[in-house]
């Protein structure tokens, strides 16, 4: 591809093997219509959205067995997509996002790669009003609580578009953000279940990784 450098990852996930196109590393960078800073995405954190992160993995295992059947799903900073993807081959009603300007093209390529249909893509600024996004019974999303203000934007968004029975599962490496966001779930009626886990082969107890489940 123009301007940067890719690679072709295998993994597994719910006995499914996923290949996976992703950024060689984290040097890549090429806007060259400005349509990253325009997004408000420096080159630093441009290549973020092209890695395998292992909040990524745990999330996309999580939604191999999860149930899904007659919820409408939406994944929040999807990236690569491993989660929409492995719901995807499930027939799950899935609609991922994102806000980089090359989300949905890897997202695209990735699906056609293992041979299943187009995904629904959201171009998802988490700041502004989404009049037409609708309501979902399940959102998801991984190492989405990057900045301390994301918590208080992810929460804003999900006050306007979950419906009254609804589920919420974010995993999180443990960055310290995802207090303010337990917070502002349970004064929108959530109960909050946390479950510590490893990441990687290395990570060992207590574990700073965790899987946030939000139910009401």
């Amino acid at each position: 591809m123009p301007g940067y450098a890719t690679r072709l990852l295998t993994l597994r996930f719910g006995g499914q093997d996923y290949r996976i196109r992703a950024l060689s590393d984290l040097q890549q960078f090429a806007d060259p219509k400005g349509r990253a800073e325009r997004a408000g995405i420096s080159s630093a954190m441009w290549s973020l959205f092209g890695q395998v992160w292992p909040a990524g993995r745990v999330l996309a295992h999580a939604m191999s067995r999860f149930d899904v059947a007659g919820k409408r799903v939406l994944e929040l900073g999807c990236g690569l997509g491993l989660a929409s993807l492995v719901l995807q081959r499930r027939k799950a009603d899935i609609t991922a996002s994102d806000h980089h300007p090359l989300a949905e093209e890897f997202l695209a390529y990735n699906a056609e790669l293992n041979g299943l249909p187009p995904l629904t893509f959201l171009d998802l600024a988490w700041h502004l009003p989404q009049p037409k996004l609708g309501e979902f019974d399940l959102v998801i999303a991984s190492d989405v609580l990057y900045e301390r203000g994301h918590a208080e934007q992810l929460a804003v968004l999900l006050a306007a578009h979950m419906r009254p029975a609804a589920e919420v599962l974010i995993t999180d490496p443990g960055r310290g953000n995802s207090g303010a966001f337990t917070t502002a779930l349970m004064k929108q009626g959530y109960a909050v279940t946390e479950v510590r886990s490893a990441f990687n082969d290395d990570d060992v107890a207590p574990f700073r990784g965790r899987l946030l489940s939000y139910r009401r």
